[in-house]
């Protein structure tokens, strides 16, 4: 098993609609360690590791988000696999 790195950033309404929140939900039922928080220009970015294929299910549902965001575009990154988390948070 290949464990890897996404870095995504997510554009659209996605601050103020729970995403964070449920992000740590989705990401932590997918069994991925990492962050999410929102950015000062409105975006919210997010960082996680894992399994490749539950990779790309956070990123197919962070095209989405949660009910009440309306995301417009989302920037997907492919990094390296540092191993530096433990938990999958929210960070400030």
């Amino acid at each position: 098993m290949t464990r890897e790195r996404v870095r995504i950033i997510v554009h659209g309404r996605v601050q103020g609609v729970f995403y964070r929140a449920q992000t740590v939900d989705i990401a932590t039922d997918l069994n991925l360690k990492g962050w999410v928080k929102n950015r000062d220009d409105g975006k919210v970015e997010v960082v996680a590791e894992g399994e490749r294929l539950d990779l790309e299910r956070l990123t197919e549902w962070c095209g989405r988000g949660p009910k009440h965001a309306l995301v417009t575009n989302t920037e997907i990154f492919w990094e390296a696999f540092t191993g530096e988390f433990n938990n999958f948070t929210i960070k400030y």
